[in-house]
């Protein structure tokens, strides 16, 4: 059986404050329906207790599906998914861009940690996945919400249905991978001073839609300035009319307005 493990994007992000290193913000998720990466288990090859099979660019120590698998070991599943993953390996195929801003890590932790409770039967809740992928990163709770669409706030953790359908969204990710570390760190260096809660708020109240016929993309994005200050290369792929999402580098608009002109 293969699983879709769909991109996001960020429709609105607003910074709204700090906790120690982390920043706090309140933002729209909302799913990409044509956008998706494809997980499925396939036949085990290797000795190794989670093996992997995909195009990774990192360790696998450092792969958010290996810290998945091992964060519900250390929820004491180790005995029900070593067996699941003793016979199988996890096949990935990658569609989401890496650095995209699409959320294609977390998406596809959300996914395992769903295939792996549904194979080896660990009877969690949605609750209970949604606490436990937060342990593995910040957007890991939206996507197993479940939500077309939400309102994301504090960590991450926060996630709060938002009742409207996925937008026909059209994605364009540009040659370039921002890296979120950086993307923050220049936030916090020169924009944390130009917080504004009250149009965070405001902002939350109102439908996807409406948000972006009224808002430019530098003020849903609370980012993208410092995006394009960590690189300044980013500038040549900021076409009018589209929207930023979130930390980089992916642009996005309404694929619906292109086809009606």
């Amino acid at each position: 059986m293969h699983y879709q493990a769909h991109a996001k994007i960020n429709v609105f992000l607003k910074i709204v404050g700090t906790r120690g290193n982390y920043h706090e913000l309140l933002s729209r998720f909302m799913l990409v329906p044509s956008l998706y990466d494809t997980l499925s288990f396939v036949p085990k090859k290797s000795t190794h207790p989670f093996e992997l099979v995909g195009d990774f660019n990192c360790a696998l120590e450092h792969n958010t599906l290996y810290r998945t698998f091992m964060v519900l070991k250390q929820h004491g599943f180790a005995k029900e998914i070593e067996r699941v993953m003793s016979e199988n390996a996890l096949h990935v195929k990658k569609a989401i861009p890496t650095g995209s801003g699409l959320g294609g890590g977390s998406s596809d932790s959300a996914t395992f940690l769903k295939m792996l409770n549904e194979v080896a039967t660990l009877g969690l809740s949605v609750e209970e996945m949604m606490r436990i992928g937060s342990e593995v990163g910040a957007d890991v709770p939206f996507f197993v919400s479940g939500f077309d669409s939400a309102n994301v706030s504090g960590i991450g953790e926060v996630v709060e249905k938002f009742d409207e359908p996925a937008l026909d969204i059209e994605v364009f990710t540009p040659p370039l991978a921002c890296n979120t570390a950086l993307v923050y760190k220049t936030y916090r260096e020169y924009f944390l001073q130009s917080i504004d809660q009250a149009l965070a708020s405001r902002m939350a109240a109102l439908k996807s839609l409406e948000l972006l016929d009224n808002f430019s993309k530098e003020k849903l994005n609370d980012l993208f300035p410092a995006c394009l200050k960590a690189y300044p290369e980013l500038g040549t792929y900021a076409k009018e009319g589209w929207f930023f999402s979130g930390s980089g580098s992916s642009f996005f608009r309404l694929a619906h307005k292109v086809k009606n002109g």
